[in-house]
């Protein structure tokens, strides 16, 4: 959007620093909190898109030395920071160069009755394999371990903005078509709204439908797109470059860090994800501002929060290299500004409920259950209520608990609420469930897993759900449980002793 057509931009801004002086004049207050959840919209995606990563450009000082374009003043080299992390042997290179010399004047018997050969005419992963045992054995030998600690480096990748970018452009195709799915599938749910309210039963069914077919299209390409970083690090990949892994994944770190930093000044940060933060922010923080423009249809939304991380992201990770062919034959290039990495803002929200830790200075990471304004569950991880094969006991428990957390005013009548459950529970269990029906207790008691493989599959293999078919086998026949699919429900327990 235009400034210059923007009506209300100064009221706007005088508003939301009007807030920000109260806040930084009175630090020290007692009010509601705002929580939100800041994520980066397809983090990895738009880190390789920005920084024009892809395998092909990550380039050594000899590359560079090689290209036509190598002058004094260039710009078409980016470097960026990347941690190794790696492990060495307790062995020193002099005694690496002496085992080698040893291992090189020796034979080796061959396979399929051939003839013993030297080190040298051994195929090369064979050789490599044989050295790495020859110096593991040595260093247990002398320095009584065989790994020294695990060593982290941070190191400089150089990234060519010149390369063809076949790479960047296909991971760029496959954003684009997701994000236009998106807001064909935020059309249609506008569409079911309508046909909703005017109660046509076919126009209700196909604006279902198609709300469905693009939420699945949106899906299947987020799973490709993310797959396009997982892609790099698999070591059997065409393309493969632990470079550019590890410059996508410091580089979304240094992303959340920064945002940490800047949250912490203002409010409390609750959990931290790869790609998101969840914070506290005071309850006079600015937040929802609307622009007027000259076009009366036409208003711009910004949520506060959300906008002070992306400047903070802009400064810090924008590329002033990104370049762009525009002339194959004579082979020019044009400069321009790239940064398509961007928060997205989610919330407030009412409640956030993170479990403390049993242990002092160890957090419980991705864990924590949140509630909307009209006291529905908004987002649930890490629970056993989620999870399948976890006691039916616990599950009904949690789902009991958690919307009382939202009763009372004050703490002390929150914890009163929840209490009056939390003992129910305990009460069950300390009377060994005598006061419910037998039907009822087996079904908390008990677990379920399903087998995604035939029973003669697993072979050896000892898990409870395999057990469990096994005793079925020999109550009900092998043929009862030959198929894969089998649902097993057991309990376990001491009896019979």
């Amino acid at each position: 959007m235009d400034l210059e057509s923007v009506l209300n931009y100064d009221e706007v801004k005088n508003e939301i620093m009007e807030k920000l002086v109260k806040l930084r004049d009175e630090p020290i207050r007692e009010e509601c909190p705002l929580i939100y959840h800041l994520d980066v919209a397809a983090m990895y995606p738009n880190i390789i898109l920005t920084n024009r990563l892809q395998p092909p450009s990550i380039v050594t000082d000899e590359v560079c030395t090689a290209c036509d374009f190598n002058r004094p003043d260039k710009t078409c080299l980016r470097k960026l920071e990347w941690v190794w992390r790696g492990e060495i042997f307790m062995a020193k290179k002099s005694d690496y160069y002496h085992l080698k010399k040893q291992i090189e004047s020796e034979l080796f018997d061959g396979t399929d009755n051939q003839l013993s050969k030297s080190f040298l005419d051994l195929p090369k992963l064979e050789q490599q394999s044989r050295l790495k045992d020859r110096l593991k054995k040595y260093s247990q030998k002398v320095y009584r371990r065989v790994l020294d600690k695990p060593v982290t480096e941070l190191r400089e990748a150089g990234i060519c903005m010149r390369e063809n970018p076949f790479y960047v452009d296909t991971v760029r195709s496959f954003r684009d078509r997701r994000y236009e799915y998106k807001g064909l599938n935020k059309v249609w749910k506008g569409k079911l709204s309508e046909a909703k309210a005017g109660g046509n039963p076919m126009k209700i069914q196909e604006a279902q439908d198609m709300v469905v077919l693009y939420d699945s299209l949106q899906l299947a390409h987020k799973c490709i797109l993310n797959s396009f970083y997982g892609y790099v690090m698999r070591k059997g990949a065409r393309w493969y470059s632990m470079e550019m892994a590890g410059v996508v994944t410091y580089t979304g770190a240094k992303i959340i860090q920064n945002a940490r930093l800047l949250v912490e000044k203002i409010g409390k940060p609750l959990e931290l994800d790869t790609d998101g933060i969840w914070c506290a922010l005071p309850g006079s923080f600015p937040e929802n501002f609307t622009f007027k423009t000259n076009d009366l249809k036409k208003k711009l939304t910004i949520s506060y929060p959300c906008v002070m991380l992306n400047v903070d992201v802009a400064r810090n990770n924008t590329n002033d290299q990104y370049q762009t062919l525009v002339n194959p034959v004579n082979k020019t290039y044009t400069i321009h500004s790239e940064c398509s990495i961007e928060f997205e803002v989610d919330g407030p929200y009412k409640a956030m409920i993170i479990p403390a830790s049993k242990e002092e200075g160890i957090l419980i990471k991705k864990r924590y259950a949140v509630f909307n304004d009209d006291g529905t569950l908004a987002e649930l991880k890490g629970f056993e209520i989620k999870r399948r094969g976890e006691l039916k006991l616990i599950k009904v428990f949690q789902a009991e608990l958690f919307d009382k957390f939202l009763n009372g005013s004050t703490l002390e009548e929150c914890y009163s609420a929840v209490a009056v459950v939390a003992n129910r529970w305990l009460d069950l269990l300390d009377s060994q469930g005598k006061d419910i029906a037998d039907s009822e207790l087996l079904d908390y008691i008990s677990e379920s897993s399903t087998m995604s493989k035939s029973l003669a599959d697993y072979g050896e293999q000892k898990s409870c759900a395999v057990t469990t078919a096994r005793r079925l086998a020999d109550f009900l026949g092998d043929a009862m449980v030959k198929d894969k699919g089998l649902h097993c429900q057991y309990i376990v327990a001491c009896e019979p002793r």
